[in-house]
């Protein structure tokens, strides 16, 4: 018993007090459960950890950093035409501009630092057929048929539209098509980047045949629209067309 009492005198006078040692200690019994387990958050009332709760703070961060991003400062902005007369008398910048943009017909450049596209017509294009011109805006009546296709046809779709003020950047056509409520095509394109000019740009879309049998006639809806790559919507309309067993007789 004496020894055994010696024993532990003995082993206490030698373990020497280091607070970083028990301050680690402390921080550990925060952390740990009894038994040593890892801590866990509690348990919802349908059983599962609120998982959550833990993503809360990496959403807020996401947000204050798009929220940043936003009030980003770029300096401030000119329009086409204040680029353009910037440094005129500068002979290389002049060359370095035409070069970046291309041949602007100034006429078409206006004070606005927003792009402007005025769609003009939609064309049908059909082999041995004379061309549908169709001018934009389609009319007040959206629901009348706007055009009738043979089934078994092929067509194109011709778009005019002029660009004005500024450069349209990444201008994208969609088009969806449904039949009876359920939605049947779904076509989207890039165009591309057009500059200011006064004359009209024209974009014809890839070659399309028409389905063919008893089922794929009748009427069809479709929305077509014209969108930039900020997302400036120039064009957003719906009609109707119908595709028949024979051309439509001319009236």
């Amino acid at each position: 018993m004496s020894a055994a009492v010696g024993a532990a005198i003995s082993a206490t006078k030698d373990v020497t007090f280091n607070p970083q040692m028990e301050e680690e200690e402390l921080m550990n019994n925060k952390n740990n459960k009894v038994g040593g387990e890892p801590s866990r958050l509690p348990n919802s009332d349908d059983g599962h950890e609120n998982d959550h709760e833990v993503d809360d703070e990496p959403e807020e961060e996401d947000d204050a950093k798009l929220k940043s991003n936003k009030e980003l400062d770029l300096g401030p902005q000119f329009s086409l035409k204040e680029q353009l007369e910037k440094d005129k008398d500068d002979e290389s910048l002049r060359k370095w501009k035409e070069k970046l943009l291309g041949s602007v017909d100034l006429s078409a450049v206006g004070e606005s630092k927003e792009p402007e596209v005025k769609m003009q017509s939609l064309t049908i294009l059909c082999p041995g057929r004379p061309d549908l011109v169709l001018p934009i805006p389609f009319g007040n009546n959206s629901k009348r048929i706007l055009f009738t296709l043979k089934e078994g046809s092929q067509y194109r779709l011709k778009f005019s539209f002029t660009v004005s003020n500024n450069i349209v950047l990444g201008l994208k056509y969609t088009n969806v098509v449904w039949k009876t409520g359920m939605k049947v095509d779904n076509s989207k394109r890039m165009l591309g980047t057009f500059s200011p000019q006064q004359e009209p740009y024209t974009c014809e879309m890839e070659e399309e045949t028409t389905p063919s049998g008893m089922f794929a006639r009748g009427t069809y809806s479709a929305r077509t629209k014209f969108v930039d790559d900020d997302g400036k919507c120039y064009m957003d309309a719906c009609y109707y067309f119908e595709i028949l067993k024979n051309w439509p007789k001319p009236s």
